[in-house]
């Protein structure tokens, strides 16, 4: 396989500025010989961390980076498993703690600045450092999630994680749905405990060093971590710390996996905005290499993209998959969103729909019947929040990461992905990129992973059958049920908007029971079919929701590219990545 068709170059990221592939063949700016891992949902995602984070010792180095960090957030059962204790008790043991965490809007607006402040205070004072990033565009924020832990005199067991899942409340979860017991406020609709479904990835290899390299580079860069002054008051007056004590010099990439599982190659790609009135040392101009990746990518689809997505928003991300639809009368396209939105009130829900109806409407136009949207709900009849940021292209090329599909992740925030591909080491082994489709799509139909087809057409048929079964059972139990739940947001929006905490959750467990009641009903009629897949309308507004949803769209998804000279439809066109 030639890598270079798939990957960009060093000359395509379009980042002079940063060191992530300096150590590498010019024009190369991927590694081979790693092994990459899917962890589908926190619940073992948390309790992995928790463990190696554990084994870790004196002279180790433990970086992290996320968009929120809660201290209490328990990492398995055992209530001394908290985010903070872990992490302190690594800084205790003379582990070489460091974290960034975006300082995020102002707490009264419902953000979390004074949970990374908390975290930060209790791993400072137990030797390591956890810093508040505000190196962020107006509106936009630090959305990249990663850990990376090195060991010192043992690199063969360095790792990092990649991927959807932040150290925070609502992410430990299971393939059960159950949900956090911790639980983060969203929409009623998702009832009293938010069932979550998310994908992390752990990279072992030299691609670790890649993953390291981005974090050094936000620590090491010399714009101050806020440049707005309210803030900086406000952390004078916290006395709060805002200089980032220097790092180790860097060790060199951990070892190619040499012996089985091994042979992925990786490709790090980031976004990066450019910010004023100081712009970053590693990219002064920004980074667009995600979008530019996944451009490329797609230009190369030929039978099937299998996206997981917690967004699709916009008019850029329905023409990136409308272009190749035309192009490629083969392909197939399937899309697995949240049911609902996760905005309550009025006004967030119909942002949101109207951001996905842009996204879904050249799509289905260009490709009919060869695309289908999915949604997933749980066993107790409420919808799954699809947090996971997954694509994979003809079973060979995949990516996993904290960037979701829509403006604000290819241009505004900060995100990070690792692209995969087989490196060719091992010609008769699976793809990554296969296991990880089959891993998902086999919880989603509520199959062995052996019986998930691998025909695009067959796949697309099986799941379209699988969501008509259980969108047809679930009818038999009330007309709420029916088409994804799609007319329970809006119920659900009235009843909670302008009402305090108590009455929130006292909708919350109403939601709950009314769809119990509807499980009853149809249980009564038949055993609910497996699976958890519903069918996605294309969302239904009026004209007024439209311009409602049209002028509240540039808030909730902002363009980064807006004031550069460049155009965001150029960047995410397919044919114009072909070379």
């Amino acid at each position: 396989m030639d890598l270079a068709q798939w990957f960009l170059t060093a000359k395509e990221s379009d980042n002079a500025a940063t060191t992530i592939d300096a150590r590498l063949p010019d024009g190369v700016a991927w590694t081979v010989g790693n092994h990459c891992r899917a962890i589908v949902h926190g619940r073992p995602y948390f309790a992995e961390l928790f463990e190696r984070i554990g084994e870790l010792e004196a002279g180790d180095r433990l970086y992290f980076a996320d968009w929120r960090g809660d201290p209490d957030e328990l990492l398995t059962d055992d209530p001394e498993s908290t985010v903070s204790a872990t992490l302190t008790a690594a800084a205790r043991r003379g582990v070489d703690v460091r974290g960034l965490l975006w300082r995020s809007h102002w707490r009264h607006f419902g953000f979390h600045a004074d949970k990374a402040r908390f975290l930060g205070e209790e791993i400072g004072e137990a030797g390591g450092q956890c810093l508040r990033d505000m190196r962020v565009r107006t509106g936009g924020a630090h959305h990249q999630k990663f850990v990376v832990l090195r060991h010192q005199g043992r690199p063969e067991r360095d790792i990092a994680y990649v991927g959807g899942i932040d150290l925070c409340h609502s992410r430990r979860d299971d393939a059960t749905h159950a949900g956090d017991r911790q639980t983060l406020p969203m929409s009623a609709a998702y009832g009293p405990t938010l069932a979550w479904h998310d994908v992390h990835l752990a990279l072992t290899g030299p691609a670790v060093y890649d993953v390291e390299t981005t974090f050094r580079e936000r620590w090491e860069d010399t714009t101050p971590l806020s440049m707005h002054p309210g803030r900086s008051l406000a952390s004078f007056l916290q006395n709060e710390d805002l200089t980032p004590e220097p790092l180790g010099e860097q060790w060199p990439p951990p070892p190619p996996c040499r012996t089985p599982p091994g042979g992925a190659a990786v490709q790090v790609v980031r976004t990066y905005p450019k910010i004023q009135p100081r712009a970053y040392d590693f990219a002064p101009d920004g980074e667009r290499s995600i979008v530019l990746a996944n451009t490329k990518a797609v230009a190369q689809a030929r039978r099937l993209i299998y996206v997981e997505d917690q967004f699709f928003w916009g008019e850029q991300v329905g023409a990136h998959f409308a272009t190749v639809l035309r192009d490629q009368p083969e392909l197939r396209l399937i899309v697995v969103l949240p049911l609902a939105p996760d905005l309550e009130g009025y006004v967030g829900e119909k942002s949101t729909f109207h951001a996905r109806r842009v996204a879904m409407e050249p799509v289905l136009e260009a490709g009919g019947d060869r695309v289908a949207f999915f949604g997933l709900s749980n066993q107790a009849g409420l919808p799954i929040y699809v947090h996971s940021k997954v694509c994979v292209i003809d079973d060979v090329w995949a990516s996993v990461g904290s960037d979701n599909l829509n403006r604000r992740s290819w241009t505004s925030d900060s995100e990070l992905a690792a692209l995969i591909l087989p490196d060719g080491s091992d010609p008769g082994a699976e793809t990554f990129a296969r296991g990880l489709r089959r891993t998902l799509v086999a919880e989603h139909l509520g199959c062995p992973e052996e019986e998930v087809p691998d025909d695009p057409a067959a796949l697309l048929d099986a799941m379209r059958s699988s969501a008509a079964a259980l969108d047809d059972w679930y009818a038999a139990g009330g007309p709420a049920a029916r088409s994804g739940l799609s007319a329970l947001p809006g119920r659900v929006a009235v009843r909670t908007r302008r009402r305090g905490g108590a009455r929130v959750a006292r909708a919350r467990l109403r939601e709950a029971r009314e769809a119990g009641r509807r499980l009853d009903r149809a249980a009564a009629l038949g055993a609910r079919p497996p699976g958890q897949l519903r069918l996605l309308p294309l969302p239904d507004l009026t004209p007024w929701e439209n311009v409602v949803g049209r002028i509240m769209y540039p808030v909730i998804d902002p363009d980064g590219t807006l004031g550069r000279d460049e155009d965001l439809q150029e960047l995410s066109a397919p044919n114009g990545a072909q070379h």
